[in-house]
């Protein structure tokens, strides 16, 4: 950007590499239902290990990795959040196959579907 006249604050930078270094890559699933490679969330990793400590489980192990931007967009826990960004029929189609519901817990999928984002007024407390 910067070549090309644009400046950016680092502010934003932080941002986008705090993003592109917020996946985990599975390397032992323990006891999980998770498979070797799979890249997961931080936070829903560790939920997961909390979860399995409390039944006395294997925990996993993972690694943290760098993804590129596109990637880390389409990691998301939202599928309407990844839907929104690039590759949508293929993102809704694998949502729908795979049964899954979005917790609408971010700002972008609460926008989507004209709900009050999870800020201010509408934080839930």
């Amino acid at each position: 950007y910067v070549s090309q006249g644009a400046s950016i604050h680092d502010k934003h930078l932080e941002v986008i590499v705090r993003q592109m270094f917020s996946k985990m890559r599975v390397k032992d699933a323990g006891d999980s239902d998770f498979i070797q490679g799979e890249v997961i969330s931080k936070t829903r990793l560790s939920e997961e290990n909390d979860k399995l400590k409390k039944e006395d489980k294997k925990q996993m192990i993972a690694q943290s990795t760098l993804l590129g931007i596109s990637k880390v967009a389409l990691a998301t826990d939202s599928f309407l959040s990844a839907a929104s960004f690039i590759e949508t029929s293929r993102v809704l189609i694998k949502a729908a196959m795979e049964g899954k519901e979005d917790r609408l817990l971010g700002l972008k999928e609460n926008v989507i579907i004209g709900k009050l984002i999870p800020a201010g007024t509408g934080l839930k407390k």
